[in-house]
């Protein structure tokens, strides 16, 4: 009784019932296969030059190039890459905008604007409107993720052809209406 209150119930009970000649060879196979190594003094050439043979034979990790592209980390790099890039273009114009208030004030630019051929025109529109709607309608569709909705597989790529069409959508009004 005190040894089970102890915890000692299974460890007693297995040094009581195994025989002594099969605890004796742990001890016997420990001492006996003892392993000496052979050290060697190499100079730091040496040493980095045995350490890039090492490299070369190990295996490498496996790269994103190797699995089939799938919508969920396309949208996220998508979703990265467009945010980045708003972000630059509002700090770049910002910073201009500092830097010479006379040649990038809201009546220059629309001055510059206008006087572009129309195609330039709907170039840059859908240059713009493309990322700006994508990161927009992502950010919904992150806001509905974070409120616990459409977390499965089936959800996520639910939303995200649905992001993808809206982008589309929204990308043509934006571009083409005033």
């Amino acid at each position: 009784m005190t040894s089970r209150a102890l915890g000692l119930g299974s460890a007693l009970r297995t040094a009581a019932f195994t025989p002594r000649t099969l605890r004796n060879q742990v001890v016997l196979r420990n001492s006996i296969t003892r392993r000496f190594v052979q050290t060697e003094s190499l100079t730091p050439a040496e040493n980095l030059q045995l350490l890039n043979k090492q490299r070369l034979k190990r295996p490498s990790s496996p790269h994103f190039t190797i699995y089939q592209p799938q919508l969920t980390w396309l949208g996220s790099i998508a979703n990265r890459v467009t945010g980045a890039g708003l972000s630059v273009l509002l700090y770049g114009f910002s910073i201009a905008y500092l830097i010479a208030p006379g040649t990038f004030d809201s009546a220059h630019v629309v001055e510059f604007v206008a006087g572009l051929p129309d195609g330039v025109k709907y170039a840059g529109k859908a240059i713009l409107a493309a990322p700006f709607s994508y990161h927009a309608w992502n950010g919904l569709r992150h806001l509905a993720w974070d409120a616990g909705k459409f977390l499965s597989v089936k959800g996520a790529y639910a939303t995200g052809y649905a992001v993808l069409g809206l982008t589309g959508v929204s990308t043509v009004v934006l571009t083409f209406f005033k």
